[in-house]
């Protein structure tokens, strides 16, 4: 017999890993292994989460139905859209990902956020690959023999999705110091802060300008969430606006003498010349995006049909960096619907059951997806496993697991 609660420990251990594989292929060694990290993380976490959800009396929130019932809405229509699409390669990669992975993951973050023992060994592992791969990337670039996605030479495509990826874990695991640190106290308070700091400015080596403002947002949102829930909304709205007078107070200091940033990429892209928008593509691709989502209406240019119909050829990289705009462009309004339904309505729900849940749950789900969140308005498609793992955290604060001894 096999009490539920000793699962906990593998099973967030195992969750981080899967949630942060890419990540943690930019860790020298790491990237050079003889085998996809990925798929043994989900061997490993499958039968753990599966004995966990057997030896758990589960709760579910009603009011999870709305979400829920869009993501199957959109799963199920993002297959019959593939039957108008003119994408073949992207369309058999980005399918299965969508039907298949998603709904694991979407599960798979449910369980972990609702059992409270299982999502504080996972925010304890995701604060460990943070550091992990925070040293690994300070560490390559100063050294110049290490480049994010592995050795020297590696494609630019991959160069730039693995440091967006280290950058994310990198943001997750700020926001679980901070915290933390807010319920540290005395010296163990004072370490935390050092390690925040450390993270911080790790985030300001590889040049990912998202995942810096990613970072901003978890390290200013989710310990305001952790006070408010504590019954102390002064400090709550103290932290994020002391905090974030503190950034801008940095960042207009290295705008009056620019050698203050020189090495820093992070900071040197932020600053440079150029509208943001446009220097990074985004607004090129959001407009596009909408362009054709005009001339494909009601129904869309199909699953993975957007990259040809823009003109980029069956190259998935250039999707339109933006969840909704893509949904619209794809799968058209029934598209856009289905994914404010699973997406907007999850945040609602998420946002709701946050409001009854334990302050430190609450707060370190808010950690974790708070990066994902703004990751999916200016960064990646809808076959990010990612970010179904990170709603089904959110999902999870509606989820209450109770102990129960399961028999093997």
């Amino acid at each position: 017999m096999i009490r539920a609660t000793a699962l906990a420990a593998p099973a967030g251990l195992f969750a981080a890993v899967v949630q942060f594989a890419g990540a943690l292929k930019s860790v020298p060694g790491l990237a050079g292994l003889p085998f996809d990290l990925t798929l043994i993380g989900v061997l490993l976490l499958a039968p753990c989460l599966a004995l966990l959800g057997a030896g758990r009396d589960w709760w579910i929130d009603p009011a999870l139905g709305p979400s829920l019932l869009g993501c199957g809405a959109l799963w199920l229509w993002s297959v019959l859209a593939g039957a108008w699409s003119a994408s073949v390669t992207v369309l058999s990669a980005k399918l299965p990902e969508m039907v298949v992975m998603a709904p694991a993951m979407l599960a798979a973050g449910i369980v972990v956020a609702g059992d409270a023992a299982t999502l504080s060994r996972f925010a304890r592992a995701a604060i460990a690959v943070g550091v992990l791969v925070a040293a690994a990337i300070a560490w390559g670039l100063l050294g110049g023999d290490v480049v994010l996605g592995g050795a020297v030479g590696a494609s630019p495509d991959q160069v730039r999705v693995q440091y967006q990826i280290a950058g994310l874990a990198i943001a997750s695991a700020a926001g679980l110091v901070a915290v933390a640190a807010m319920e540290a106290r005395g010296l163990r308070r004072l370490g935390l802060l050092l390690l925040l700091g450390f993270l911080a400015a790790a985030s300001l080596l590889p040049g990912g300008r998202a995942a810096l403002l990613a970072l901003g947002l978890a390290v200013l949102g989710a310990p305001a969430v952790l006070l408010w829930r504590s019954g102390r909304p002064r400090a709550a709205l103290a932290w994020p606006l002391g905090l974030g007078a503190l950034a801008a107070a940095g960042l207009l200091l290295v705008l009056s003498d620019p050698t203050l940033g020189t090495g820093l990429r992070t900071l040197e892209r932020l600053t440079g010349d150029g509208d943001l928008g446009e220097s990074s593509a985004r607004l090129p691709l959001w407009r596009a995006a909408l362009a054709w989502a005009g001339e494909a209406a009601p129904f869309g240019l199909g699953t993975g049909g957007y990259t040809i119909a823009a003109g980029f050829g069956e190259r998935r990289g250039l999707y339109p960096h933006n969840h909704a705009l893509e949904s619209l462009a794809e799968g058209g309004l029934p598209g856009l619907a289905f994914w404010l339904l699973a997406f907007g309505g999850g945040g609602v729900a998420a946002i709701a059951a946050g409001a009854r849940a334990e302050p430190g749950r609450a707060a370190r789900v808010a950690a974790l997806t708070l990066p994902m969140a703004l990751t999916v308005m200016v960064s990646t498609d809808l076959g990010n496993r990612m970010a179904w793992f990170a709603l089904g955290l959110a999902l999870g604060l509606g989820v209450t697991a109770r102990e129960r001894a399961a028999h093997v």
